[in-house]
């Protein structure tokens, strides 16, 4: 084997695990559940999860940064190392993107709508008008963007079986919770906006497992 198809494979790996601690990472929300943080899973935004005033929110700020640290590079890495495809690209980009929201996300937490000169405003969701709001946003778009860039990708080049079959069904999945949020948030009463969000949240981090295992199992698709 040359020693250039070595090297590629090589990056290749790093690039998969990289994303898969990622998307591990992202999943560190599910912690709430054994830590004593004091969260109803049903109303809750995760973002509290990181709130200043509640116990162990360096926590979660910590994976949250994690997860742009090791997307940031490993998105860099495929575009220098993957061949360039149109969709791909997108891809990568976008994934970047998400990780440099992510810690964003953590740098600009939720602030506690409670108080009163915090500023949020009224309404189904008072934090929404916070700074935060802002960064979870560019972080939920970009890796929408990603998840749908990667598979029109596999589905136009035929490639990355993977992304086609399994990634398919999480990124609707995801939409699916996503809809149900946008739908909420202009009706009167919660509708259980904290289990959307981690049903969306969830998707993502499956998806980038799915990503980090379609990078690994069929490397040779992404080089070609």
């Amino acid at each position: 084997m040359p020693e250039s198809t070595r090297s590629s494979r090589g990056v290749t790996v790093v690039i998969a695990l990289a994303i898969a601690l990622a998307g591990l990472c992202y999943s560190s929300w599910v912690l709430e559940f054994v830590l004593p943080v004091d969260t109803d899973p049903v109303d809750d935004f995760l973002s509290e999860l990181t709130s200043g005033d509640r116990p162990y929110h360096q926590v979660f700020a910590t994976a949250d940064k994690l997860v742009g640290l090791l997307l940031i590079p490993a998105a860099v890495g495929a575009l220098l190392v993957f061949r360039r495809r149109g969709l791909t690209t997108v891809g990568w980009v976008a994934l970047g993107c998400f990780g440099a929201a992510t810690i964003a996300d953590a740098m600009f937490p939720l602030r506690d709508c409670a108080a009163a000169d915090s500023g949020c405003g009224d309404g189904l969701i008072p934090q929404l008008r916070q700074p935060h709001a802002l960064t979870s946003t560019l972080a939920v778009t970009s890796i929408a963007v990603a998840a749908f860039a990667f598979t029109l990708a596999a589905h136009r080049y035929h490639r990355w079986r993977i992304l086609r079959v399994f990634g398919a069904v999480v990124l609707v999945t995801g939409a699916v919770a996503t809809v149900w949020m946008l739908v909420a948030d202009n009706l009167s009463g919660s509708y259980a906006l904290g289990i959307a969000q981690r049903i969306q949240v969830g998707a993502m981090s499956l998806w980038l497992l799915t990503l980090a295992a379609a990078v690994l199992a069929e490397a040779g698709e992404w080089i070609e």
